[in-house]
């Protein structure tokens, strides 16, 4: 009686040790799915994670791009216009600080025909500028070449096909073939030839000789020079 009594409590006690592995084993069975679980899911949210900041990297370089496409689309719309507005402006008046005086197409005494030019009434000595860059094609006294009335002359040529004639001079300070800028210094102004007083005659031609003159002061304004 006394060893079977031993041997139900030995067996019993067996199976109650295989219950208690095997729910260990259960347990960290749970325990290991679960931190695989989490792990998996760890992995996941980092590659999503990864995944959205590549495309905001990307959004924010492809703004940055066009952020500096359109600074240089302004730059250079502003850089053409300070250009178109520099060769608008890039004739100016001959002389400085001056009275106008006999204009263009005047009749009177002083002329065989009417008057083919604009007249700056200013004191002599005054510095009488290019109204335009060009090269010089006539200069000298007998109105460099369009005869006495002019007395001392100046003609200009202009890329554009015009000529700018300066004439009365005291002194002039360029010779033919020199090539000016616009503003630059060309001679002074004078009493010389057919004058009634001190001024400078200033013309627009379309040829380098007298009797193709136009409209100076029209033609300045169309220019951005307003006289």
């Amino acid at each position: 009686m006394s060893k079977r009594v031993t041997s139900r409590k030995s067996l019993t006690s067996k199976v109650r040790t295989r219950a208690a592995v095997l729910a260990v084993g259960m347990g960290a069975t749970v325990a290991l799915g679960a931190g695989v679980a989490t792990a998996a899911e760890t992995g996941l949210n980092s590659g999503t994670v990864t995944a959205a900041n590549a495309v905001q990297t990307q959004a924010a370089a492809q703004a940055k791009a066009a952020a500096v496409k359109k600074a240089t689309a302004v730059k250079v719309a502003a850089a053409k216009k300070t250009a178109a507005k520099k060769t608008a402006a890039s004739w100016v008046d001959p002389v400085k600080k001056y009275t106008l005086s006999a204009s263009f197409n005047q009749a009177g005494g002083m002329w065989s025909h009417k008057h083919s030019g604009q007249d700056y009434a200013v004191p002599i000595g005054t510095d009488v500028v290019a109204a335009h860059g060009g090269t010089v094609v006539k200069a000298g006294g007998n109105g460099a070449g369009d005869g006495p009335a002019y007395g001392n002359a100046v003609v200009i040529k202009h890329a554009n096909g015009t000529y700018s004639q300066y004439a009365h001079l005291s002194r002039v300070d360029v010779r033919i073939g020199q090539v000016v800028a616009t503003g630059q210094h060309i001679a002074l102004s004078g009493n010389t030839g057919n004058s009634s007083g001190p001024h400078l005659h200033f013309e627009i031609r379309t040829t380098p000789n007298y009797g193709s003159a136009v409209n100076p002061v029209a033609f300045l304004n169309s220019k951005g020079v307003k006289v």
